[in-house]
């Protein structure tokens, strides 16, 4: 009987997780669920005014998923031969070109 529930449990968990992932407007939990982030967290973000939400009726806070996409992509670092590689490239142009 706990091996039925247990495969229940994570059926619905299942379900959610789809459901979630095809909706375009999340609310505030369902955000902390897929930015894996803490609610506190998620309060700073916003209440800072880092990260992008809608108030339509001053109270509840929505999020639309692509502009958590575009944040969450945001502020991307370079990899090192990148940095390598651009260094080289203004070496040459200051005419300093032998490594």
């Amino acid at each position: 009987m706990d091996a039925i529930l247990d495969r229940l449990n994570r059926l619905e968990e299942l379900i959610k997780e789809q459901s979630l992932s095809q909706k375009e407007v999340l609310n505030f939990t369902e955000a902390t669920i897929y930015l894996e982030l803490s609610a506190s967290h998620l309060y700073k973000l916003t209440s800072s005014g880092t990260i992008p939400f809608y108030k339509p009726n001053g109270k509840k806070i929505y999020f639309k998923r692509s502009e958590l996409n575009e944040w969450l992509l945001s502020n991307r670092q370079q990899t090192t031969t990148e940095i390598e590689s651009i260094a080289e490239n203004f070496k040459i142009k200051k005419g300093g070109g032998q490594s």
